[in-house]
């Protein structure tokens, strides 16, 4: 797999997880579980919905 989030995007998508687990902590509400996915693209830094796409946020070399 080649990464294809780059900085910036991977710091949105930790904070969006973050804050969606958090809600659905406080709300004790299933959903928040969701954040995981976020958050599981941040730190694999590859985003399967940008392949069909052909998006990619890291800087190119």
């Amino acid at each position: 797999m080649k990464a294809n989030v780059g900085s910036t995007d991977r710091i949105i998508r930790i904070v969006l997880g973050l804050a969606i687990i958090g809600w659905g902590v406080m709300t004790a509400n299933w959903l928040g579980a969701i954040g995981l996915v976020p958050l599981a693209t941040a730190f694999m830094r590859w985003c399967p919905a940008y392949l069909p796409f052909g998006i990619s946020t890291c800087k190119t070399e």
